[in-house]
This record gives C-alpha cells, structure tokens and sequence, in this order.
C-alpha cells in the first residue's frame, strides 16, 4: 500500500513560524525572537530553567499573585528537552498518580489555546499501545484496569482490533494493545511559548542567554543567585550580577543536577540522549500516536503531515549530548518498519535529539529538600514533564505559595531515596 503525498498546494504557509507577540520574526536559526528586560536586581522567586516546566511554575505564581518573579535560561526558549520532544500528551499509565495528574493536564490542554491565545494544535486522535510478551500483556491489563478505575475509557484490544483502528499496522507477533481515545499531540514550540506570553503579561521577567554560576548563601538559607549573560555558544558577554532572592525554584530538567550541586544537594538524576526523527509530510492518514512497548518505538502524524518519532537506545554516550547518530536512524527504521512496513519508502527529513532527565524509580523528584531551605526541586520526570507541566506547574506554585502539604509531591520528594520508598512507572516508551 503506497502512502499518498499532498501536493505542494497542501502543504503550502504551514511552516509559518509565530512568536508569542503573534507576529512572524526570524531569530538566529529560524528562532522566535523574544524581548525582554535586563536581569532583575531582586525576585521573590527565581526559576532556574526556561523548558515548559519552569514557565508553568513561574506563569502559576504571578497568576495566584506572587510578584516579581525571574525565570533564567542559559539558552533560547525551546533549546532544551521541552522544543526537543515529539509533543505526546497521554493518560494512559501505570500509577494512579501519574493518571490522575495527565487527566487534569489533558483537560488543560483542551483549554489551552483559548486561554493563552495561542494555537498549539492539540488533537485527540488517541495512543494506541501494543506489546509483543505475554508479559508485557499482562503488565499492561493491569494498567488499563487501573485507567479504568481512575475513569478514562482505555481499552484493551486484539492484534486484529488494533489493525482495524489503524489499518497499515503490521501485527504480526503482536499480542495485544491498549487504546485510550482522550490522549494526544500537541505542538510543543508554541506550548512553550504560550506559556512564556503569559507569564510575561503578568510581570514575569524571563531571562534567557543567562546562566547560573552559583549562590550566595547563610547557612542553609539562599541569599542569591550569581547570573553571567551568555552568548548562544554559552561563552560570557558580561560581568556576573545576582539577584537577591531566598526562593529558587530547580527546573532545569537534565541539568538540575549541576545546579544543586553548587548548593550541596546531591540528586540521582542522570541525562540519557534520546533521538527523535520528522519524515516528508504525507497526506493525513495516521489518526493515533502508535507506541511499542517492547522497544520504546513511538511515531504519530503531525497536522502538516510528518511522520514524526523516536525509538529507546540503551547504547548512547554519557552525560549531557544532544548530537545525533546513524545508529539511531537505523535502530528507528527496523523498528518502524516492522511496525508499519509501508512507511519504509518514507523520506526523513530532519533528525535531532535531547535530553530525558533519568532517575532510578522513573519517577520525578518534585518539592523541598533537606539540606536547603527554600530550595524546591522539579526535575527527574523521565520523557514525560512536557506532558505533565501544565498541572504541576500549577501544583508546585500552589505549594510554594502556600506550604500545604501535597501527599502527591511527598511521594516523589528526594528523600525517598534515602529511606528506601522507591517507586516504579510501566509504561515508559523511548
């Protein structure tokens, strides 16, 4: 079966690029251009990290009435995991808390466009899940019976029902699926933007080319952070300055690590590159996001027609890279390939990578911690923060503001690790 290709006339202005002002611009690299103000001299709160997360949290306080609040970036909006994602928004999970909490996000989601004005292009076409063990079967009816508790209308299907939903599905060797209708993709850049519009109309200060060197402290409490201007290779432009805050919010995803180090707060995470791959745009035919539980594989069709996605990679160089591979191009294409034989004449287009923000359990490290006060932490979320920012942003904003006790953020608190209450997600894909 051949794929069709839209004509030229389809496709044509889809590529327009917006920048949160709504007006067209063109940056280094095609980037939106954003202006804002010079480093603040004192915040009430400093978000260290400008992904979706950061800006969720930052967006949340201004909006509950925190003033002055900074977010700084050691590079562009979207130059981290959060414009570096294949945009999946999904429910279906192995924890009760992890569904609950996407319930709220997708619902988020929803009203997304319509509250930041901004078009992210969310559409709910569903993920369809399929595994190839009788272990991996079982694994995931539990899941779905938990779904199912927690009210989302997932269901388990045969190989055969899976084909039928997506027809160009080779389901040999398949056992079974899963297929939630209520998940879905939205279109990462502006999901960021969005939230970075909105924060700036409520008095946020967002900083980026600026990166942090280190703190001022006495004893366990934070004094300030020590900024330095960067260029867009990270090499100084200017003379270091601080910003005088005893709040500073950690959400730097892969690179939290670091930033607690220089307050002496080990955290477990490690980054784990992970590729990801857009093809030619093909006339719209894939309704679903498509996801192998056995590999990692994932791939779904954009609005413009790509066929984007990634597959898992145990064998990837250490520490923070963001270089891609061959490796990987061939890894993708069997596995593609022998999920949906007729996209192996699809052209690839462009390929690149990020970060996932590994921790041992797969699960966040969100909340306080021990050895610093005031220091809260929202990193360690796997491959799914994007995902999950819009409803722990607002979370993690409520808590900072007003202390209150949250029975979801203690269960993923870092202190965990020392007492020995690790937890575990099934349903990780990449």
């Amino acid at each position: 079966m051949a794929l069709p290709r839209p004509t030229h006339k389809a496709c044509r202005g889809a590529c327009k690029v917006v920048a949160p002002t709504g007006r067209p611009t063109r940056g280094d690299r095609g980037r939106p251009v954003l202006a804002f103000r010079s480093v603040s001299e004192q915040a009430e709160v400093v978000v260290v990290g400008g992904g979706i997360m950061g800006l969720a949290i930052a967006y949340n306080l201004a909006r509950a009435g925190t003033q002055n609040v900074v977010v700084v970036d050691k590079t562009y909006l979207c130059g981290g995991a959060s414009g570096r994602n294949g945009g999946g928004v999904r429910a279906q999970w192995s924890s009760e808390a992890n569904i609950r909490l996407m319930q709220e996000s997708i619902r988020m989601c929803r009203e997304f466009a319509t509250e930041m004005k901004i078009n992210v292009w969310f559409r709910q076409g569903g993920y369809l899940f399929i595994v190839r063990s009788e272990d991996k079967r079982r694994s995931l009816e539990a899941s779905v019976k938990l779904q199912n508790e927690c009210g989302l209308p997932t269901r388990m299907l045969t190989p055969g029902e899976a084909q039928k939903l997506v027809p160009e599905l080779d389901v040999s060797g398949v056992v079974a699926a899963s297929y939630n209708a209520t998940d879905g993709v939205v279109f990462p850049w502006p999901f960021v933007w969005g939230f970075a519009q909105a924060a700036i109309k409520l008095g946020v200060r967002v900083e980026t080319f600026t990166d942090v060197l280190g703190f001022d402290t006495t004893g366990r409490r934070i004094d300030a952070v020590v900024t330095q201007k960067v260029d867009a290779k990270g090499r100084p432009t200017g003379k270091p300055s601080r910003i005088r805050t005893h709040k500073v919010v950690n959400a730097c995803g892969a690179w939290s690590p670091q930033v607690a180090r220089m307050l002496g707060v080990e955290l477990p995470n490690h980054p784990h590159r992970h590729e990801i791959c857009s093809t030619e745009p093909l006339k719209p035919w894939l309704r679903p996001l498509v996801a192998d539980l056995t590999d990692g594989l994932y791939f779904s069709q954009s609005t413009r027609g790509e066929i984007v996605g990634g597959v898992g990679q145990e064998r990837v160089p250490e520490g923070l890279n963001q270089d891609s591979s061959h490796a990987f191009l061939g890894r993708y294409a069997r596995s593609l390939t022998r999920a949906c034989p007729v996209l192996g004449d699809v052209k690839v287009l462009r390929q690149w990578s990020g970060c996932y923000d590994i921790t041992p359990d797969q699960n966040p490290i969100v909340g306080d911690v021990d050895e610093v006060d005031d220091f809260f932490q929202a990193s360690g979320f796997m491959g799914h923060g994007f995902m999950m920012a819009p409803v722990v942003g607002k979370l993690i904003a409520q808590y900072i503001r007003e202390r209150t006790p949250l029975p979801m953020f203690e269960r993923w608190n870092l202190r965990r690790y020392k007492e020995g209450r690790l937890l575990s997600e099934a349903m990780i894909i990449g």
